[in-house]
């Protein structure tokens, strides 16, 4: 059966794909007693005295809010907030799966009410996960929102950004080249380009980092460079020429990959050639990250000379696939009682995810989105951090 058919059937019979279960018993007077009144007055007693208190009496500590908008979702783009929610439906899934958090989708018609929406339902939430929300907004969006006292974080941009440098460091073992000698053109400066970059370029982060040598972020219109007039209006592109682009070259795509070790595209489909790749460096790695068509197939990038190629796609070695970092990252910040998800943590769950495959190969970078063993080992490096050493 066609994949797109299966599925609309087993949305259509399971009418979605999550639910809500009682954790409690209710056979009787007594067990209606405990979970609902008169019982229930203590509880609410408590947490009236101390607010932290919710953590051990509520779902609080072990539940996240999904939130979007619908505008820019998987590869459909701009679809609106309830043809979202078959999307966030499934986040909320795969955190349970893979993490045991219960999380719960929270799709919003209004994106310019979101960050108030966002701090009205808080109290119920141990965290955030903003998630499908178009560039430039989401960044303007998760800011406003760092003061909440619970972690939030935008998926697509630092979940995609956490699988891709555990990646590459794995990338780099393969291929015996330096991590710190890397030159990286990025296609694409959207939520998840920008967010690379930064992460690859330490950003914000402690001492403790080590940044790849130079990064040429590229959009649809070439090399972001600081003589771009068109981006004057875009203060996002105009942070990244303060840490990309050292030489404030110009030109197009092609002019960016001349001499370059690493292409990270998360852009559109078909647009890396067999030519482009062999004008970069020898035994390049190549990221082809759009979905569903990556910016080149796997068997091209090879016969051009690729040493590792991975895409967003699971029918391909390698996958980067944000399922990877974002329920271990969640679950460490709601274990440790985070306030903030910090670079710091994003750069440990990245660590702690590229060595939990021992002996990364060509074909094996990073482990299967399905090993149920990735979340604990990058909650437990997310929990460690200790932001006060910094």
């Amino acid at each position: 059966m066609d994949i797109y058919k299966e599925s609309l059937k087993i949305h259509e019979e399971s009418k979605g794909k999550i639910e809500v279960i009682s954790k409690l018993p209710l056979k009787n007077k007594h067990d209606l007693s405990l979970a609902y009144t008169p019982g229930v007055a203590e509880p609410c007693r408590q947490i009236a005295k101390d607010k932290d208190l919710a953590y051990k009496f509520t779902i609080k500590g072990n539940t996240v809010a999904v939130v979007t908008d619908g505008s820019a979702v998987l590869g459909l783009g701009n679809i609106g907030a309830i043809a979202a929610l078959p999307v966030m439906e499934g986040k909320a899934i795969l955190f349970k799966e893979f993490a045991g958090i219960d999380a719960f989708p929270i799709c919003l018609d209004n994106p310019d009410t979101i960050v108030e929406t966002v701090r009205s339902i808080a109290p119920v939430f141990g965290g955030i996960n903003l998630e499908d929300i178009a560039a430039p907004r989401c960044f303007d969006i998760e800011a406003q929102l760092q003061d909440l006292g619970i972690p939030v974080m935008h998926d697509d941009q630092h979940g995609t950004a956490v699988v891709l440098l555990a990646a590459l460091i794995n990338a780099c073992k393969v291929s015996k080249k330096k991590f710190e000698d890397l030159t990286i053109v990025i296609n694409g400066a959207g939520a998840a380009g920008i967010a690379i970059a930064k992460l690859l370029k330490c950003v914000d982060t402690g001492k403790e980092c080590i940044s790849v040598r130079k990064i040429i972020v590229c959009d649809t219109k070439g090399i972001i460079n600081k003589n771009r007039a068109d981006i004057h209006e875009n203060k996002y592109k105009i942070e990244l020429t303060s840490f990309t682009n050292p030489e404030n070259i110009s030109g197009s795509l092609s002019d960016a990959l001349k001499g370059a070790d690493v292409f990270i595209g998360v852009s559109k489909g078909n647009i890396l050639t067999e030519s482009l790749i062999r004008s970069m460096n020898t035994a390049p790695i190549i990221f082809a990250l759009a979905n569903p068509d990556p910016e080149v197939l796997p068997d091209i990038a090879k016969k051009a000379g690729a040493s590792v190629v991975g895409t967003g796609r699971s029918d391909f070695p390698n996958q980067i696939n944000n399922v990877l970092a974002f329920p271990g990252i969640f679950r460490g910040a709601l274990d440790a009682r985070k306030k903030k998800i910090s670079n710091t943590m994003k750069i440990a769950a990245a660590r702690a995810l590229a060595a939990y495959v021992k002996s990364p190969t060509a074909d094996a970078i990073l482990p299967s989105p399905l090993d149920k063993g990735v979340a604990p080992i990058i909650a437990k490096a997310v929990a460690g951090v200790n932001e006060s050493k910094r």
